[in-house]
């Protein structure tokens, strides 16, 4: 037998941690969370000089190798555990985070003459400046009749890998010409750790429009894109695409130096972030949707069929769990702009408050607002401050807070923003079930869910379902823990399937959200005219596409 424990390394929008879990019981023996020293940089480079457009995020890749260094040591020191008695570590990370490299791999960011250039550092999920390389990918697959396409819900994203490449090759020619490759960071994050290119069938499948049976999209639809995409998958992608629960390869000398792990420890291929939650949860069949909550929020689901649901952002048999079909939703903005009315629409008296009692701004709006009855506020907002992910795949799309008055009170806009997530959270439910994806059960994880019993109760009572949520608040890097378990392998201590792991390492709590039934009359009506403005924005007036325009015109003009 080897050693008892493995690792989850999780990597999220502003901060990578890792997870130190007890392979036999599940339980995490420690945890450490390292910030990103760059942050999202969404403004400015580094440089604090070279001004970023509208809809631009990015980060840098130096802070993903500073978690690992951080994190790792940390949790084995306070665990007080060897790293002999480690076996396994595997990643999960942010989808659609991709970066330009060298052959070598080392990030075009690094190198001097790059790194003025936007282009050369990492595009982050929520980077949505290729809408129109996404749109021209969707209507040039439409005309060609392109078989793909239904496994995305009829819409490629631009939060996706193409259409960021795509973007890259247009505005930045020379970074598209000097990469040598152009992947996922956290295949990338492996590569540094093996020193081997071994790039995820997860973050292929979802991101990438690859499939196993027909790979890539054609070279003949990427010439016709445009020809210099002709050759793209030869010359930056390669063909080569590794399961889940494989090995990405070995840890080498020079990381296990670096981390305190013996030399050789077995590294999983990677998972999406999101995706990791399902096993994390122990899930292990059909028919349960997780909410993965956080600054967005991804809904996964297990289904026996394969259907075309509008705006989904993938469907693939044995794409997280063998033998299923595994579904992924989304959306962009419900963490983030929580975030955003914190930041810019709080007064001072709030900040008094909050700091006498020894609370956060968030807690203390949480307070108030859970005194607020359903509908008192008046208030009704959409959730599509970073756009619209499921079902509209429409990032020009904003958002929105209908009904204030002078005596509109910044708890009652908090409550309507958990309100407007909510109801997106429904609206995607609806969205599958009309499509014929049958959803028995819900299910939710992560930081919102952990903490706040408002909200949750909020979406029990708008969905009008019971929730259970994940017994562990590090559901994601819990998963990822379980695939590192398993690409060590029974003989070393770990587990020959993910299905053994989860059930060995994965549980919910007992206690769960029940809908109350006055409140859900209530908000069932106030769901129903969230479903007319979404229509009406969506479909029927694009003022917010213009309002968006304008207000990149004179972005530009005062640049």
């Amino acid at each position: 037998m080897g050693g008892t424990y493995c690792i989850g390394l999780d990597y999220g929008t502003q901060s990578g941690r890792a997870v130190l879990v007890d392979m036999k019981t599940g339980e995490v023996a420690a945890q450490a969370v390292k910030p990103y020293a760059h942050g999202v940089m969404d403004e400015y480079l580094p440089d604090g000089l070279t001004r970023l457009p509208m809809d631009w995020a990015l980060q840098h890749p130096q802070d993903y190798l500073e978690v690992i260094e951080y994190t790792i040591p940390e949790v084995l020191r306070k665990a007080c555990v060897s790293g002999e008695e480690v076996v396994g570590i595997a990643n999960d990370f942010t989808a659609s985070t991709l970066l330009p490299v060298k052959g070598d791999g080392t990030p075009l960011c690094f190198l001097a003459p790059y790194r003025k250039n936007p282009h050369a550092y990492v595009k982050l999920w929520k980077h949505h400046a290729a809408q129109r390389e996404a749109e021209e990918i969707t209507g040039l697959a439409k005309a060609r009749g392109e078989d793909f396409l239904s496994r995305y819900g009829g819409t490629i994203s631009s939060e996706w890998f193409l259409p960021k490449v795509w973007q890259i090759l247009r505005e930045a020619p020379e970074i598209y010409r000097e990469a040598d490759r152009i992947l996922e960071a956290g295949d990338w994050v492996n590569w540094m750790l093996t020193g081997e290119e071994k790039r995820s069938s997860c973050h292929a499948l979802y991101k990438a429009i690859w499939s196993e049976k027909d790979g890539y999209p054609s070279r003949e639809f990427l010439k016709q894109l445009d020809p210099r995409l002709e050759n793209l998958v030869e010359e930056k992608l390669g063909c080569q695409i590794y399961p889940l629960g494989g090995k990405a390869g070995k840890l080498t000398r020079e990381w296990a130096v670096k981390t305190g792990l013996k030399e050789g420890t077995a590294v999983g291929i990677g998972v999406v972030d999101a995706h990791a939650g399902i096993p994390g949860t122990g899930i292990t069949g059909s028919g349960k949707l997780l909410m993965i909550m956080g600054t967005s929020t991804c809904h996964i689901l297990l289904g026996e069929t394969q259907e075309e649901v509008p705006g989904m952002c993938g469907v693939a048999k044995d794409g997280i769990l063998p033998g299923f079909f595994a579904y992924e939703a989304g959306q962009a903005c419900v963490g983030d702009h929580f975030d955003w009315l914190v930041r810019n629409c709080i007064p001072e008296e709030y900040g008094k408050e909050a700091r006498k009692r020894g609370m956060s701004l968030h807690q203390l709006l949480t307070e108030k607002a859970a005194k607020q009855e359903p509908g008192e506020s008046g208030l009704l907002a959409l959730d599509w401050w970073n756009g619209n992910r499921t079902p509209y795949v429409d990032y020009g799309l904003t958002g929105m807070i209908l009904g204030m008055t002078l005596t509109t009170k910044p708890e009652e806009m908090y409550r309507a923003l958990i309100e407007a997530t909510a109801y997106g959270a429904n609206h995607v439910i609806e969205t599958f079930e009309k499509a014929g994806v049958t959803i028995k059960e819900l299910y939710a994880c992560g930081g919102i869910a952990e903490k706040n019993s408002m909200m949750m109760q909020i979406y029990a009572d708008v969905t009008g379902r019971e929730i259970r949520i994940s017994a562990s608040d590090q559901t994601p890097a819990l998963g990822a823990a379980m695939f590192a378990a398993v690409a060590a392998g029974k003989e070393n201590g770990g587990y020959d399937t993910i299905f053994e792991a989860a059930r060995a390492m994965g549980r919910v709590k007992e206690e769960t959200y029940r809908p109350i039934p006055g409140n859900a009359r209530i908000y069932h009506a106030l769901y129903e005219e969230y479903k007319k403005l979404c229509e009406y924005f969506a479909r029927e007036n694009d003022v917010m596409k213009k309002l968006k325009g304008w207000r990149g015109e004179k972005g530009c003009r005062n640049s």
